[in-house]
């Protein structure tokens, strides 16, 4: 996971320039190797350099949405041509199962809303244009989610970073605080769905038992 990774994003995205930027982003977007990459927290500084000029802002953001639709994209066609042979594959270094099946359950609870609902949680936006390759998701009907959730995350992430760096004197001072509370709040989403799952099944195992407990009265 992105908040995991010990680099300088600032010094990455310097490195890397815009093609290196939208190389990360498409391949977090939809290839199952682009899982561990730093998504949310690399658009937010790309935006950040662009408010120093490091960037033509506009290219930044238009160049970031296309390779977020397009890696979507292509995560859903590798989807459809692979289908559920994925689901038995075993786990490797850079795949692991349990993605998978969380993307999978994330979707089949939010229909198609989850495409863009997704986009602001890592790991599982890597997977859920996979599953919905897999599953029976008309292209037509996924590229309208695809394009809604790219942009809101790709312009929208960017333009957070680029705002706030023309807003706040010598931003580049709190960047790294502004950058591990997004990496936070793209975490969050995920967490709050476990902690939910987990309290669901508490009160699944605790109505069963007392259930179990009260057979035995009732028979006498």
């Amino acid at each position: 996971m992105e908040q995991l990774i010990p680099i300088d994003l600032e010094e990455l995205v310097r490195t890397v320039g815009l093609i290196g930027v939208y190389a990360i982003i498409f391949a977090e977007s939809g290839l199952l190797i682009g899982f561990f990459l730093p998504g949310d927290s690399l658009l937010f500084t790309a935006g950040f350099l662009a408010s120093q000029d490091f960037f033509n802002f506009p290219v930044l953001a238009i160049g970031c949405f296309i390779a977020a639709v397009a890696g979507d994209s292509v995560g859903y066609w590798f989807g459809h041509r692979v289908g559920r042979r994925l689901f038995q594959r075993e786990d490797s270094l850079l795949f692991k199962k349990k993605h998978l099946y969380r993307a999978e359950s994330l979707y089949q609870k939010h229909g198609g809303k989850i495409i863009v609902i997704a986009r602001f949680m890592p790991i599982v936006r890597t997977f859920a244009p996979i599953v919905a390759g897999v599953g029976t998701m008309h292209y037509r009907r996924f590229i309208s989610y695809n394009v809604v959730g790219g942009f809101l995350w790709a312009i929208g992430v960017s333009s957070a970073g680029y705002f706030l760096g023309n807003a706040i004197p010598d931003v580049d001072r709190y960047l790294l605080p502004i950058v591990f509370l997004i990496i936070l709040i793209s975490v969050l989403p995920p967490a709050l769905h476990v902690l939910q799952d987990m309290l669901a099944e508490r009160r699944a195992a605790r109505q069963l038992a007392e259930a179990e407990v009260d057979t035995p009265s009732e028979a006498k």
